[in-house]
């Protein structure tokens, strides 16, 4: 078990298998030492959190979205790098959307909640660069999506 991985289980977490694609395009692209990974949203189990942020979901719950963004997103990780997380160099960037309601602005902070993962998972290494995005809506009406570029050995 890497480092990466004993952490997640002292935060209660167990990574699902990757999401597979919905549309014309794969979970993942390395290019060099950089990989770039697609869209993670907000989806669980149990079938994740949907709905328009400061509408549907609030803050809290949308925070909550991020973080399951940021779960999907270690998941299609460690599938590139075939299981061993411990290949992460560091988290380079993370662009995170929120379908946000037309009075809803704190998308920063539902953002945190993929940005904190990431913190809590790598350590220093997990410090980003970000950006932080309101749309309007969202593939199959999911809360949040955010995607990445990390770095690998």
């Amino acid at each position: 078990m890497s480092e990466v991985e004993a952490r997640l289980s002292g935060l209660g977490i167990t990574l699902p298998r990757p999401n597979p694609p919905v549309a014309n395009y794969v979970p993942f692209v390395r290019a060099g030492d950089l990989l770039h990974i697609s869209g993670q949203v907000s989806v669980d189990a149990s079938g994740g959190i949907k709905g328009v942020v400061g509408e549907d979901v609030d803050a809290e719950r949308a925070r909550e979205a991020a973080r399951l963004c940021g779960i999907n997103l270690i998941a299609q990780m460690k599938a590139a790098c075939d299981g061993d997380l411990g290949r992460v160099v560091r988290v380079v960037k993370l662009n995170g959307f929120v379908q946000a309601g037309p009075g809803f602005f704190d998308i920063p902070q539902v953002v945190n909640g993929c940005s904190d993962l990431m913190v809590e998972a790598f350590g220093d290494a997990g410090r980003h660069a970000r950006s932080a995005v309101g749309v309007y809506r969202l593939p199959l009406n999911f809360a949040v999506e955010v995607d990445a570029v990390v770095q690998l050995k």
